[in-house]
């Protein structure tokens, strides 16, 4: 905080603003519900009666209130930033409050249309050969696309210091493959629907119906091609089967008719070294479609995809169009987010560590981040002696795994070093070209690591997220600022609150570095196999009651959860349930017994502060899409499902056998 004036005005804006509850709100509550016989009713069933879903959105919850809160405070840093016309060329501030006024101009963006697309759409109607082709699929990925394949650069997984060019499969327009391959009623209707949309927005681009109508089947053609060589998402999540090392020589070998000299040599990647194909099958499929589909037919595919990449940031009607379809139909979400909103994140995707700075000195304290290391500290101890007691695990295994967990490195709120945006040029005009620019500006950044030592104390998600990962490898775990905040934690609430809301989330993270992928990577990050067979076949065991519980689990009629591609989030939120009641527990050694508040007692607060972190309704087209896409099970069910298997929970509540919230001991996993 620079001054006085800005001082009192956050205050204002806090006093103004309504007060986030720490941890559960009893007011959320339903309380004529039985607790052993659906805890998650009991905790949030009040606020779910009571709550609408607004129509921005496609799912409601405490994440979208501490977003609510999060986006104010960024709103009040951006429109003073836009108002600052003294800010120095060049500076972070400038930055920011220019692509904020750019996005923020509607009258020019409407007043240009489509024009800002024709240097593009020349581009592609000049390729004459497979050479253009390539060169023109590198660049369409360069501005945020990803056109046939996706290319990104990242750690090797089997030498995880250096840093290594990454293809995998991509070039859909639906969220997945089996969109296209599904022959159920809902998803041949869907089809038809995306059709229509294909054929409206090359409608937009001057393209007669007929015309357009062509162009749309062309398209769903080649993307059901694509679909097809596609692996399923849980094939996806098995690091061995997605490690296939190659040169470029035998990348040419293995999926020729796709010109890759040309490819690369437009990436500027000529020399490079080995690269990792995720999909070998894929790219052999890929490099067949580039030698035998005709080029006229890959233009309008290459025409789609620019549209589909840009059309967020072109005129209304443009905009208009593609939230009808991605956000209404795939997701029911009935209008689009309020202007301000769509371009504080479009400035948060370009510039998030700018803006991240500026948000961090306003709104995240150094008492919160040292109460938040304190805990991790606990979680971390509380974890090392679950793995010490666990009788199944050998002593070889054993004592990887706690390397391991030694090992584990934490970045809470904000980057040590904060990321340079000095060669990004950024304008008050031309938001397309402004977005465009800082896509090219972070794909150039990544291009230039390859090859290189992988940077531990980079950041790859901006501080004002609400949400919290862990990279296998890197061995890390990462917490910024955005999720650091009430009702997820709050450095004044007490431990019960802590402990069951961001304690679960935190010890979720680190199991993760034992879960069914995150078990495969050792303490440095690699890809090795560090288990005994006797292990892995204990572990497995255990694991497959986890999915046949959540296979049982049907959130719409006829549509269940699918226990394998959810599996290792549920094994997160058990183990990290778990760890973070150890750690709770040893959070009250030596002090004084704590007494009932709010008629509850400080385990069943803890339970219920957990509980709260789920509070979410959605739409059923969301969660439609979710179910099919999500490694994540529904929220509900991420309450339901561990505390069923927890002996700690049902005496907190004094549940017994034959409750529906007790599962029986045969039954429960017990991986942790």
């Amino acid at each position: 905080m620079r001054g006085v004036s800005v001082r009192i005005l956050v205050l204002l804006l806090a006093l103004a603003a309504p007060q986030p509850s720490r941890g559960f709100d009893s007011a959320n509550m339903d309380t004529s519900i039985n607790p052993c016989a659906d805890f998650y009713q009991y905790a949030v069933g009040g606020w779910e009666k009571r709550t609408t879903i607004p129509a921005e959105y496609g799912k409601y919850g405490v994440d979208q209130e501490v977003e609510g809160r999060t986006f104010a405070i960024v709103k009040s840093i951006l429109e003073g930033a836009a108002a600052d016309r003294s800010a120095p060329k060049g500076s972070e501030r400038q930055k920011v409050g220019d692509f904020f006024a750019a996005g923020m101009d509607e009258a020019g963006i409407e007043g240009e249309g489509a024009r800002p697309l024709e240097p593009f759409l020349l581009r592609i109607g000049a390729i004459q050969d497979r050479k253009a082709l390539a060169v023109e699929i590198a660049f369409l990925q360069e501005i945020g696309g990803s056109a046939a394949f996706q290319v990104e650069v990242g750690p090797d997984d089997r030498n995880s210091a250096l840093n290594i060019l990454q293809l995998s499969q991509q070039g859909l327009g639906l969220p997945d493959r089996d969109y296209y391959l599904k022959q159920d009623a809902q998803s041949q209707t869907l089809r038809g629907e995306y059709l229509a949309h294909l054929t409206r927005m090359f409608s937009l681009l001057g393209d007669p119906v007929p015309t357009a109508t062509r162009n749309a089947q062309t398209v769903m053609r080649l993307e059901t091609r694509l679909a097809r060589a596609s692996m399923t998402r849980t094939e996806t999540d098995d690091p061995v089967a997605t490690y296939h090392k190659m040169s470029r020589m035998m990348l040419a070998k293995h999926a020729p008719g796709f010109a890759w000299d040309a490819y690369f040599r437009a990436l500027g990647l000529e020399g490079a070294g080995p690269l990792l194909v995720r999909q070998p099958t894929f790219f052999k499929e890929l490099g067949r479609m580039a030698q035998g589909v005709p080029l006229p037919e890959w233009k309008t595919y290459l025409r789609w995809h620019l549209l589909r990449v840009t059309a967020g940031y072109l005129s209304f009607p443009f905009e208009r169009e593609a939230f009808a379809f991605n956000g209404t139909i795939l997701e029911g979400t009935p209008s689009l987010p309020p202007r301000w909103k769509r371009v504080l994140a479009e400035t948060d995707a370009a510039l998030g560590e700018a803006l991240g700075k500026l948000y961090v000195e306003r709104a995240f304290s150094p008492q919160a981040k040292q109460k938040a290391l304190e805990m991790v500290a606990n979680l971390r101890a509380a974890l090392r002696a679950r793995l010490q007691r666990l009788e199944w695990m050998g002593e070889a295994t054993k004592t990887s795994a706690l390397a391991k967990l030694d090992a584990m490195h934490l970045k809470i709120g904000y980057p040590d070093v904060w990321r340079d945006y000095g060669a990004l040029q950024v304008s008050r005009t031309g938001y397309l070209r402004n977005v465009l620019a800082a896509r090219r500006f972070e794909f150039q950044r990544g291009l230039a690591k390859v090859g290189k030592p992988v940077d531990r104390a980079e950041w790859s998600i901006t501080p004002i997220t609400n949400n919290a990962f862990y990279e296998p490898t890197r061995n890390e775990l990462v917490f910024p600022a955005g999720i650091l905040q009430p009702p997820f934690f709050d450095p004044a609430a007490d431990d019960a609150l802590n402990y069951g809301n961001i304690g679960a989330t935190i010890g979720h993270e680190m199991t993760h570095g034992f879960d069914d992928v995150g078990r495969q990577y050792d303490a440095q990050g690699n890809l090795r196999d560090w288990w005994t067979a006797a292990d892995e076949k204990a572990f497995t065991e255990r694991a497959a009651l986890l999915v046949k519980q959540f296979d049982a689990f049907e959130p719409i009629p006829g549509m269940h959860i699918n226990g394998t591609l959810t599996l290792g989030e549920n094994l997160a939120d058990l183990g990290g349930l778990s760890v973070a009641y150890d750690a709770f527990e040893r959070s009250r050694q030596g002090k004084p017994a704590a007494i009932p508040q709010d008629g509850f007692t400080p385990e069943q607060r803890f339970f219920l502060s957990y509980a709260e972190t789920w509070r979410f309704k959605h739409r059923e087209e969301t969660l439609r899409a979710r179910l099919l896409t999500d490694e994540h099970a529904p929220p509900k069910y991420r309450v339901l499902g561990p505390l069923a298997n927890l002996p700690e929970f049902a005496a907190a509540f004094a549940c017994k056998p034959g409750d529906a919230m007790v599962r029986p001991a045969g039954d429960r996993p017990n991986n942790w």
